[in-house]
């Protein structure tokens, strides 16, 4: 199903690039596009911030769709503004993720970069949305006023398998502002998070502070933690000083 007014946005553009990330929303704009008839071809960038299972559903559902996709490998690393980690890093890792898919995007034929971003996101304090209104990204579903709740509606009626897809940020934002990102940093949080996923939750994150490991569950899921405590413990505490269970309910 595809909301009226944006395919009415797709038309008048006729071809677009789209920054892709296998999430609810990109998922739902890739899909739009491809039914509204356009040339649309999505971007997947992927650097260590981006744990490899977000690739592989981004890939399954660009294979589901018939899509165009082109995956870009980034080093971030490399980027010091990024990995020393500022409050505003979400600034400089957007900047260079997305002028990198503007570059490419450029030299495939496309001059229109569309992302995610929905109406329900916060414009108040997001770093990262200062970055794409500095490259004249465009954000249809903010634009349009579509929420959150409305595409994954519109999502569950297009059959997507990504409309009950909980959300996901990536694995820097689990490290304490002003503390050096590495490599190590991020593969301790991966496999962390993995381990929970693997015991059945879906609404999750370990955050990480002085190479400590912070679990952050909803209330629902703090029982599943007491009981698989020892197996927490035990898959954990070679990557972190210490495991601690954060009480607040998230």
């Amino acid at each position: 199903m595809i909301n009226k007014d944006l395919k009415e946005f797709f038309i008048n553009k006729e071809k677009v690039a789209l920054a892709f990330s296998g999430g609810v929303d990109s998922s739902y704009l890739l899909y739009a596009g491809i039914k509204s008839g356009i040339d649309i071809k999505a971007y997947f960038v992927k650097s260590a911030f981006q744990p490899e299972f977000e690739l592989e559903d981004g890939i399954e559902l660009a294979k589901d769709l018939g899509a165009n996709l082109e995956i870009i490998r980034l080093d971030l690393f490399s980027e010091d503004q990024i990995t020393d980690n500022p409050d505003n890093r979400c600034y400089y890792c957007k900047k260079k993720i997305f002028s990198t898919i503007i570059d490419r995007a450029s030299s495939d034929g496309y001059t229109v970069l569309i992302d995610g971003t929905n109406a329900s996101d916060d414009y108040n304090y997001r770093p990262g949305m200062k970055a794409l209104d500095e490259l004249g990204v465009i954000s249809p579903l903010r634009d349009l006023g579509i929420t959150k709740d409305e595409v994954r509606k519109l999502s569950k009626e297009g059959n997507l398998k990504t409309y009950k897809k909980p959300a996901y940020s990536c694995l820097a934002t689990r490290v304490l502002n002003n503390e050096k990102i590495t490599q190590d940093t991020l593969d301790n949080i991966e496999r962390a998070e993995g381990l929970f996923f693997s015991l059945g939750l879906s609404n999750f994150r370990i955050r990480v502070e002085d190479k400590k490991a912070l679990i952050q569950v909803e209330e629902k899921d703090i029982d599943t933690i007491i009981i698989k405590r020892k197996e927490i413990l035990e898959k954990l505490k070679n990557d972190f000083s210490k495991v601690i269970l954060d009480l607040e309910v998230r």
